[in-house]
């Protein structure tokens, strides 16, 4: 630990003549060498995000604060992007000297790598707004949405009242799904929801594998466990690979939807790999598969699919 804040310092105080030894050798900048050496995705944009927040240049900072603020102020949607991102590059082209007429290819790739960050940092906010809100029995919309959640899952089954043992047959605890709720929101809900409209025949396939005699497991307690999972990897940036290495969609909650489905059918298929003896041995199999995940997310170059196998057990 000594020895790693003695390296962490020394680089701070290096940094800088490090950084004018680059310019003056390559002509570029450093926020130009990321985007001309490094790959499109996590490891191009993470790049510029640390740059950026190291950054001792007044004008940089003074963007990174405003940007910050337009994500407060829930006003960084796509709709504003071309306000509020066109002048910030232009601000910071000025202030690092670079040249718009030579440096076309740098602009395009520069503000979709701070579109990505800064859309992950409105994603953050989304998703703990969804996460605080409880789930309301007297809210029609949730209500509507648990029930298609019934539909959706076990279309061929009528729910014989709102407040029925028959919820356990999805994996919640009780006769009223809503105390499952409590530690994830309507957050649980949202993904439960998206993986049975989005993917309908790979959560049919995992709540199959619920349903197994020996196997199985409660689907929806599971689901919540993952969306809790979800939500910390999100929280604490290793999700940032997922986003950003996602082609074609920018960091939004529907990504962030795809990104629980497919650690829910992951953790499904290692569940049923493993074998296990009985539900006591979730906690194990649960921590052995987030290591494995973060352990994936570690690398820049990580793509997640959901590929969907349909086996017999």
């Amino acid at each position: 630990m000594i020895v790693f804040n003695i390296w962490s310092t020394l680089q701070w105080y290096l940094r800088p003549f490090i950084k004018w030894f680059l310019r003056k050798t390559t002509r570029l900048c450093e926020l130009q060498r990321i985007c001309y050496g490094e790959k499109p995705g996590a490891s191009r944009t993470c790049a510029i995000e640390k740059s950026l927040l190291l950054s001792r240049t007044p004008c940089v900072r003074e963007i990174v604060s405003y940007l910050d603020s337009v994500v407060y102020d829930r006003r960084f949607i796509p709709e504003n992007f071309r306000e509020i991102l066109d002048p910030s590059v232009s601000v910071i082209m000025r202030a690092k000297n670079i040249k718009p007429s030579l440096h076309g290819p740098f602009i395009t790739s520069f503000r979709n790598c701070l579109e990505q960050i800064w859309s992950y940092k409105s994603l953050v906010d989304e998703v703990e707004e969804l996460r605080r809100s409880q789930f309301d029995s007297n809210n029609p919309e949730h209500e509507e949405k648990l029930l298609r959640l019934w539909t959706l899952l076990v279309p061929d089954v009528k729910l014989e009242s709102r407040v029925t043992k028959q919820w356990q047959l999805i994996g919640f605890q009780g006769d009223d799904p809503k105390t499952d709720f409590r530690g994830m929101g309507v957050l649980g809900l949202e993904n439960l929801l998206y993986f049975a409209s989005e993917y309908p025949q790979a959560s049919s396939h995992v709540l199959s594998h619920s349903l197994h005699p020996k196997y199985g497991y409660t689907y929806a307690i599971v689901g919540i466990n993952i969306t809790s999972m979800a939500y910390y990897l999100l929280q604490d940036g290793s999700a940032k690979t997922y986003m950003f290495n996602a082609k074609q969609h920018m960091p939004n909650v529907n990504l962030f939807h795809r990104f629980y489905c497919y650690l829910f059918y992951e953790f499904d298929k290692m569940w049923i790999e493993a074998k296990p003896e009985n539900i006591m041995e979730f906690s194990i199999i649960f921590k052995k598969f987030e290591s494995a995940i973060r352990t994936e997310l570690a690398d820049p170059a990580t793509v997640f699919r959901i590929n969907i196998e349909i086996d017999t057990i």
